[in-house]
């Protein structure tokens, strides 16, 4: 059968990559075509768009980018055409993937969405489309379910999430050859994901890295985004306490000590591998004001969403200064705030299920179209 595949980010190249291998296990004749990403790509099939010339990030940015954006989608509606896919499998992005689902959904084509939009947080209205527009939803966090089944009478799958499978099927690395050979010293290591968007890298970095001369007796690693290249990163790289490394997040966060993350995908994944870790977010102004009225949300990381508590402190835009990740970073280097963290992780990953998110939702797919 023909699978058409869009995802928009780099989280969703990482859970596309999974999908595709299970995919490929229930259906060896898997004809697969995609919009994603290196991993995506690794896996096989063809990619039509990479990510990295979709991510526009903020109110402000997208209405700066429109006219690259309605290109984007209009090709990718003649690509589909061109391709007849037996089911077009939506990963995230909603802004771009409901307003492909609407037109696939009027020409007849199965619609299948995978990691459900986050409308519990804003634009709740979209529950109208996604009704209309979507034959099946596979959700992966667990509050989800109640809130489409018993708030909106929507019948959905809950799969466990992606991100314990992509964790437990990571190759282990060795820590002597990953320090010697990526040039890190024995220092302890506390990392630095500042997200995988140039917009957001930009914001921050600096004010992350501020307090690198304060932990001299640690070093601070940054954490690459695959789709940018070295030398947009090369500015922040004049501090001998500041090392680099390029699309090694995982190998780097199974050996840190601690971490310093912007809020996203990444504040759940630094959970999973058990790092403590300060959340910070600092956006465009104009953005940061529009999202504050809009989203209602006690918390922006999803470590705090899931838990329905403040398990990592969240220091956001006014808060995320030198002063406040100075404070906060100290706390989770201390023994009995990493040991209290750490256990609040555990029970984490006992709310979002074990492994197999990818092969359940795989094998739904299959079903479901067949």
């Amino acid at each position: 059968m023909k699978y058409y595949i869009i995802a928009g980010e780099a989280s969703g190249d990482l859970h596309g990559s999974n999908l595709m291998k299970a995919l490929f296990q229930e259906d060896p004749n898997a004809n697969i075509r995609f919009w994603g990403g290196d991993l995506m790509q690794a896996v096989g099939g063809t990619l039509v768009k990479h990510y990295r010339d979709l991510a526009f990030m903020g109110f402000a940015e997208v209405v700066l980018n429109l006219k690259t954006i309605f290109n984007n989608i209009n090709n990718c509606k003649t690509d589909i055409e061109q391709f007849h896919p037996d089911v077009i499998i939506f990963i995230d992005y909603p802004g771009f993937n409901m307003r492909i689902a609407k037109w696939a959904k009027q020409r007849g084509i199965a619609t299948h969405f995978y990691i459900s939009p986050q409308i519990w947080a804003w634009k709740e209205s979209r529950i109208t489309s996604i009704k209309r527009d979507f034959d099946k939803l596979y959700v992966i966090l667990p509050f989800e379910k109640d809130f489409y089944e018993k708030k909106h009478h929507f019948p959905v799958e809950f799969v466990g999430h992606p991100l314990i499978d992509a964790i437990h099927n990571r190759k282990a690395i060795d820590t002597t050859a990953f320090r010697k050979e990526n040039n890190l010293d024995d220092k302890p290591i506390i990392a630095i994901l500042p997200g995988s968007r140039k917009q957001e890298i930009s914001k921050m970095l600096a004010v992350m890295l501020s307090v690198a001369n304060d932990f001299a007796d640690y070093q601070f690693v940054i954490a690459g985004a695959p789709s940018q290249e070295l030398a947009f990163y090369a500015p922040f790289l004049t501090n001998p306490n500041v090392k680099f490394i390029s699309n090694k997040t995982y190998d780097l966060l199974s050996n840190a000590t601690a971490a310093l993350v912007t809020s996203g995908t990444a504040t759940l994944e630094t959970a999973l591998f058990k790092v403590p870790e300060v959340v910070c977010y600092k956006g465009n102004w104009i953005s940061y004001q529009i999202a504050k009225r809009i989203i209602t949300l006690k918390y922006i990381s999803l470590v705090n969403l899931i838990m329905d508590e403040e398990v990592v402190t969240e220091l956001i835009q006014g808060d995320c200064s030198k002063k406040r990740i100075k404070e906060e970073l100290t706390k989770i280097l201390d023994a009995n705030s990493r040991n209290t963290m750490l256990a609040k992780y555990d029970e984490l990953e006992q709310k979002l299920g074990g492994i197999g998110a990818s092969q359940k939702t795989a094998r739904l797919i299959v079903e479901n179209i067949k």
